[in-house]
């Protein structure tokens, strides 16, 4: 029934700020750019590798959402990376704040995780 997960869609706080972390930081390609002016939001399409992947919204002051510690509902983002150090390197030219690496229990695969700009959880998975 199901193919794939068509996107994630994040509501945003400053829509600039986040614009330059998904783009400039994370390197994910703009696919489309509206705003709305009805709802006074921008709706950013963004793909990884070609493919459509994040809906970035903003909104006139959202509320906001707990992220920490563990509440129910969506809990991260996760990005796979074959290189954990490499992509630790790079977010840390940027001033990111980087978790220690810990290692997946099950799958003793390595992992991290960052906040973006409204302290959503996002891990990068070593694959």
């Amino acid at each position: 029934m199901l193919n794939k997960i068509h996107h994630t869609a994040i509501i945003c706080s400053d829509y600039q700020k986040s614009k330059k972390f998904y783009t400039e930081v994370l390197g994910l390609a703009i696919i489309r750019e509206v705003y709305r002016e009805n709802r006074q939001s921008y709706k950013l399409d963004l793909a990884l590798n070609g493919t459509y992947v994040i809906e970035l919204f903003s909104f006139p002051n959202p509320p906001q959402r707990v992220s920490r510690p563990e509440a129910a509902g969506l809990r991260h983002l996760a990005f796979e990376v074959d290189d954990l150090e490499k992509i630790i390197e790079h977010l840390q030219k940027f001033k990111i704040e980087v978790e220690p690496i810990r290692i997946d229990e099950h799958t003793e695969k390595r992992f991290t995780f960052i906040a973006d700009p409204d302290n959503l959880p996002i891990e990068f998975y070593e694959e």
